[in-house]
């Protein structure tokens, strides 16, 4: 997606942003983003970063995903997919199995919505908490 539109300029702190966010798969918390932020832009605030991380977000440049009551993470990769989170240690991973739109049709027919999107949340224990159940 085009960071750049009539509303929103791309600011040399979002670029940054924006960038060390997409360098990772780890769906980050606003604090992390901050911490990978700030090696390049020591003086930043924490503000700044969850100001920006939330317009991006609004905007559709990057996504933010709610899990499990947990902390905001943010995730760099916009294409549709699901993901999975460890009940033990709280990761998030992506996980690209084939989106059902007959979700979405089921939904639109129970109900008085036009429906654009769906997200799915896998919840288990990873490989490295596994052990330890």
């Amino acid at each position: 997606m085009n960071v750049l539109d009539s509303n929103m300029r791309l600011t040399s702190q979002r670029q940054v942003i924006l960038e060390e966010l997409q360098k990772v798969t780890s769906h980050p918390t606003a604090s992390d983003v901050f911490d990978m932020v700030r090696k390049r832009l020591p003086r930043i605030g924490l503000g700044t970063v969850y100001r920006n991380l939330d317009l991006l977000a609004e905007r559709g440049v990057i996504k933010k995903i709610e899990v499990g009551g947990e902390q905001k993470r943010f995730d760099g990769d916009t294409s549709p997919h699901y993901h999975i989170r460890c009940v033990k240690c709280n990761r998030v991973e992506d996980i690209f199995i084939e989106r059902h739109g007959e979700l979405e049709k089921n939904a639109a027919s129970c109900c008085n919505y036009k429906i654009l999107d769906h997200h799915v949340q896998f919840s288990g224990i990873c490989s490295e908490c596994l052990p330890e159940a």
